[in-house]
């Protein structure tokens, strides 16, 4: 006799309902935040910002003796471009990376370090939202108060305990990664900016997730399903907004980090902010090739912001609606 694997059929009309209810959540915040002041303010605001970066892209592409004796407005008299910096920018860099290895490093470090904790995030977020444990509340508002440490104040603990590990009473409580004459270690700068993201993540995908319908989660159960199917079939695509929205955040952050990597990365594996801060020569008479490096350095966040920009206010307004 064989035995049907259990189905979890999620509830038309309460799929449609929570649809309804996030579309009017979305209108209300959009009629709510639009106004003609806030426009013309935005606009405003908006240019002064421009100005600047654009000065920036267009030094980007002078002839370096150009501007050390002129200012980038006055390509508009007397245009001058040349793919030079870009060539020579990703050719150099740092004492031990080029700008080129760095953007690879930023890429091995920024991929990870998003991923680990969201999965963690998404696992813990289900379990404070729908699993029923001794000591839950509490131990949710203890997640919650570790992102008021600053994050400061853990990088010197945090270091000796990769490097010497942690013995209590002489018994050996973990025995640290002896990663410090690894060439190429992405291992602990991981571990960091994963320990660093968790409590944002299980806070933000936590109040999403505890949102969605319990007649969605009761209806699975009742035919059988798991947490495991639970968490797999149900909450992981109805929850995907939020996680995009807390992706591009940590994406953000991490690959725009210089302290966190340049504290626990091994000199090979360092990010592609180490090799900017080292393209403008000693005394700064490089700083065209910096800006070529910041234009370089910005491609792959503005893949990911527009690549999940769909989400973006709709993880962020979602959590507030009611099912």
């Amino acid at each position: 006799m064989t035995v049907a694997a259990p189905t979890t059929p999620v509830d038309d009309r309460t799929a449609r309902q929570v649809a309804r209810d996030t579309r009017k959540n979305e209108a209300i915040a959009h009629k709510k935040l639009t106004s003609k002041g806030a426009t013309i303010a935005a606009v405003i605001i908006a240019i002064f910002w421009t100005i600047p970066t654009f000065g920036l892209f267009v030094t980007s592409f002078r002839p370096g003796a150009d501007t050390q004796s002129t200012g980038w407005w006055t390509v508009f008299t007397n245009p001058d471009f040349t793919l030079d910096n870009y060539f020579e920018a990703l050719n150099s860099g740092g004492t031990s990376t080029t700008l080129a290895s760095a953007f690879v490093n930023s890429l091995a470090i920024t991929i990870p370090a998003t991923v680990f904790p969201i999965v963690m995030a998404a696992l813990a977020a289900y379990a404070f939202a729908w699993i029923d444990f001794k000591g839950r509340s509490a131990l949710f508002v203890f997640v919650f108060a570790l992102q008021i440490v600053p994050l400061q104040m853990a990088l010197v603990p945090l270091l000796s305990l990769f490097s010497e590990g942690l013995t209590i009473n002489e018994v050996p409580i973990f025995p640290g990664f002896g990663l410090n004459d690894v060439q190429y270690s992405f291992a602990r700068v991981w571990i960091a900016h994963a320990i660093f993201a968790l409590p944002l993540a299980t806070f933000m995908l936590h109040n999403f997730i505890a949102e969605i319908p319990g007649e969605v989660i009761e209806a699975a159960r009742v035919d059988g399903a798991g947490h495991g199917q639970v968490f797999f079939r149900i909450i992981l695509p109805l929850a995907a907004p939020a996680i995009a929205s807390f992706a591009i955040f940590q994406f953000l952050w991490v690959w725009n980090d210089l302290l966190v990597a340049t504290i626990f990365a091994s000199p090979g594996a360092l990010p592609i902010t180490q090799a900017l801060n080292s393209l403008s020569g000693t005394w700064g008479n490089r700083w065209f090739l910096q800006s070529a490096g910041t234009f370089i350095s910005i491609i792959v966040p503005l893949i990911v912001f527009f690549a999940l920009q769909r989400f973006f206010v709709r993880g962020l307004l979602a959590g507030a609606t009611k099912g």
